[in-house]
């Protein structure tokens, strides 16, 4: 069986070992309980506990779910950006229900995820929860989806357990880029040492709505296209995140992990992962992302096995909450392309 192991060399804090399956759980999770997520109409929450296992320390993953519109569809598992959350995928997941059953992961330290009980914010950290995530909902494989982080996070889960994914999409993937965007220069601060205890200094004198409208701005391709519910929901989620002790903690070390695994070398580099990942690829890049430059998408679609690539010329970072309806589109057209073809014995 395929492992849920990295293949690198892990430091203290990174024991090895393989951990203890989990018992499958409904899919989508029988969710309703209350986590302070702001949930749109035929949403559902949820907390998942994971216990700790040889590889690392428990955590526990707030989730996000959307059931499809009728019996029988595939699940699909969505992983949000740095700083991100489920949420950002609520437009999206309202746009395809009838075509997959959506679930959505908070990453640990992330939206209403608590932070990982070690403190370690690594991508292997983020890989194993979303890998623990789908192997507790017992219909693997799915339809993996990740937006920039998150990409980084669904190609290694990809690559390392391809028994666990059926499709991957990829939404400004965060793969290391020889040239980086200089608006992204700001972003890849984040990981400096010391720079959470600033920025938690600064925060005290920027109201979350003057923050929101910052990130909004950077991440959206046309920043007119942020529609005022959005913003009220993007401010509401800043005031709550930063009252929490570990919101910088949690951002800057997501970044410091994200910046370490763009050094990692070999074997052990995202590209190399990305080289082992047998599903079939779909690249979504957007022609204004500041993060992310639109140039990657041409190595990204030489370095997937089975790549297909889309280039939305107007979008930003965020193509799946700017342009949910067009991104929906490609993410079925994409589907309805791979769907498995039964065998004489009904099985896909």
């Amino acid at each position: 069986m395929p492992s849920t192991e990295e293949p690198r060399t892990r430091n203290a804090s990174e024991p090895p070992g393989q951990p203890p399956p989990s018992a499958p759980a409904p899919w989508p999770p029988d969710l309703g309980t209350d986590v302070s997520m702001e949930l749109r109409d035929g949403e559902t929450s949820a907390f998942l506990a994971l216990p700790a296992s040889p590889t690392g320390a428990g955590m526990t993953l707030a989730l996000r779910g959307r059931a499809g519109d009728r019996a029988g569809l595939e699940p699909a598992v969505f992983v949000h950006g740095l700083g991100g959350s489920s949420r950002n995928w609520s437009a999206l997941m309202a746009r395809v229900d009838g075509d997959a059953d959506c679930l959505a992961v908070d990453l640990p330290g992330h939206g209403a995820s608590p932070p990982p009980a070690d403190g370690d914010y690594s991508l292997y950290t983020h890989t194993r929860a979303v890998i623990r995530a789908v192997a507790a909902g017992g219909r693997g494989p799915v339809h993996l989806v990740g937006q920039s982080l998150g990409g980084a996070v669904a190609t290694r889960v990809a690559a390392l357990r391809p028994d666990l994914v059926r499709t991957l999409t990829l939404i400004s993937p965060a793969l290391p880029e020889v040239r980086v965007p200089r608006t992204a220069l700001p972003t890849a601060l984040l990981a400096a040492p010391g720079v959470a205890h600033l920025l938690r200094r600064l925060a005290r004198d920027l109201p979350p709505a003057s923050r929101a409208r910052d990130v909004l701005a950077l991440t959206y391709g046309d920043p007119d296209r942020i529609a005022p519910e959005e913003l009220a929901a993007a401010v509401a989620e800043f005031e709550r995140r930063q009252a929490l002790p570990y919101f910088w903690q949690s951002l800057s070390r997501s970044a410091r992990g994200l910046v370490n695994a763009y050094t990692l070398g070999g074997q052990q580099s995202l590209w190399k992962h990305a080289e082992r990942v047998l599903a079939p690829t779909l690249l979504v890049y957007g022609g204004r992302d500041k993060l992310v430059s639109a140039r990657s998408a041409r190595r990204a679609e030489q370095t997937f096995p089975d790549a297909r690539f889309v280039l939305l010329p107007d979008a930003g970072h965020v193509a799946m909450m700017e342009y949910p309806g067009v991104v929906a589109d490609v993410f079925r057209e994409f589907l309805a392309e791979t769907a498995a073809t039964p065998d004489e014995d009904g099985h896909h």
